[in-house]
């Protein structure tokens, strides 16, 4: 199996998504020739088969059959969505008349329970056409028209309330939003349906609904953190909450992929390395990738041959990952934005950490350790020697870096904490034995 293949999430990922989420990871999978494209067609169709969007199941029908016809059932289908849409938007219409009437809409206050009262006794709209208003931007969902449904999911929430079909209206808001790519908006509702769900959540009977839509919001979330351009501190904040990486604990370890991955391209976020350090550990026979096994490679083995090799894996998985191989292209060049920090930051991982343990490396091994030719090593440490506060300098003649006198290395760290280890002890005791004479003597 191909490494790409061996390391795709899709099918774990999918079990937590509304189905039309899934369509954007398919495309992604078919646009990098990842599998067979009949493979591809046949696994969107099985997921259109739930939907309403039966011309779409049509058109993919013609493309994986090489064919003009559309198979009867899909013709009969249609006839029925459009006969149900009609109904749906008959039976909401006089509600979305006045919710498009901005005049009238004016007469709304905070308080649902007078708009309930008021729109019952001066325009006769009643329990059944808000319930009509749900039933018809569900259906639109599911139409595919999410447009419509993400404003009709907004309408009903103003009025709606009963707590569980506005958190239903929620979700199906923030799938709208998702799929429309508006990924700024988006990040609204993800606030909210944090803040929202989480205490509603509290009321549930079972610890398992609540372990379940906490798995689901993560997984979610995933669209709008890898593609707002305040989303790789929006993962970290949200995953490293206790109740949501005992989730991933629990039972999607697969995310610690991501979590890595924003924990690697987040300089400012480094302070966040050891506690993930110390869960990849913990789950490392429940899921391992390169991406967490470059860590571990690094931080818990310090094997940089391991750390080498798998720093050249991490950069397959990223690029055919649906969430981590964005590809960016103009006219004159493509490339893979996340790509290209997480290996800089990476290298730079390996750079710090072989500079703990050496006080002279030499830059043809170093290069081979950051899977660089030696004049680009060369040139990418003189640069991080420039930018940046460490203490080292360049020795030309050996073709080595000597880094400087007062830094450290890891065994000089060992020694050094073992004296600060055996000083506290001796002060404990002492406080220890303080404590107990006073006690003897009385």
């Amino acid at each position: 199996m191909a490494l790409h293949q061996q390391y795709d999430l899709t099918s774990r990922i999918a079990a937590h998504l509304d189905r039309h989420l899934v369509f954007p990871l398919l495309e992604f999978l078919q646009e990098r020739q990842q599998y067979p494209d009949d493979e591809i067609l046949k696994a969107k169709i099985e997921l259109l088969s739930e939907t309403n969007m039966v011309d779409y199941a049509g058109d993919i029908h013609k493309s994986l059959y090489h064919t003009e016809e559309v198979p009867k059932e899909m013709l009969d289908r249609r006839a029925e969505v459009v006969m149900r849409l009609k109904s749906l938007e008959d039976s909401a219409a006089p509600l979305i008349s006045f919710l498009q009437n901005a005049s009238l809409v004016q007469e709304l206050r905070p308080d649902k329970q007078y708009n309930l009262m008021m729109l019952n006794e001066r325009y006769q709209i009643g329990p059944d056409q808000i319930e009509a208003l749900y039933q018809y931007a569900k259906f639109q969902f599911e139409c595919g028209n999410y447009s419509g449904a993400a404003d009709y999911l907004y309408q009903y929430r103003a009025l709606c309330t009963n707590s569980d079909r506005s958190l239903s209206a929620l979700w199906g808001k923030l799938a709208a939003e998702i799929l429309m790519q508006n990924w700024d908006t988006a990040l609204e509702e993800l606030n909210p349906s944090f803040f929202l769900v989480t205490p509603t959540l509290q009321n549930f009977s079972s610890p398992l609904s609540q372990l379940q839509n906490r798995i689901w919001l993560m997984h979610w979330s995933l669209f709008i953190f890898f593609n707002h351009e305040n989303g790789r501190n929006g993962i970290i904040d949200l995953f490293f909450q206790d109740r949501y990486l005992n989730a991933i604990q629990t039972n999607a370890q697969h995310l610690l992929r991501y979590v890595g991955t924003a924990v690697i391209v987040n300089k400012r976020r480094r302070n966040m390395l050891k506690e993930l350090v110390k869960v990849i550990q913990q789950e490392q026979h429940s899921y391992k990738d390169p991406i967490t096994e470059f860590l571990e490679c690094l931080y818990v083995n310090y094997d940089f041959e391991g750390a080498q090799q798998k720093l050249r894996e991490c950069e397959i998985v990223i690029l055919n990952d649906p969430f981590l191989g964005k590809r960016v292209e103009d006219a004159t060049f493509s490339t893979v934005p996340l790509r290209d920090e997480f290996l800089e930051n990476a290298r730079l991982f390996i750079f710090e950490t072989y500079g703990r343990i050496h006080q002279r490396i030499y830059i043809g091994m170093l290069a081979e350790k950051l899977n660089m030719d030696e004049d680009e090593a060369k040139r990418w440490i003189m640069n991080l020697v420039r930018n940046s506060k460490l203490d080292a300098r360049i020795d030309s003649a050996s073709s080595s870096l000597i880094m400087g006198t007062n830094h450290l290395n890891i065994y000089e760290q060992i020694i050094e904490n073992a004296k600060n280890l055996s000083m506290r002890t001796s002060v404990l005791a002492k406080n220890i034995l303080e404590n107990v004479q006073p006690q003897g003597s009385r």
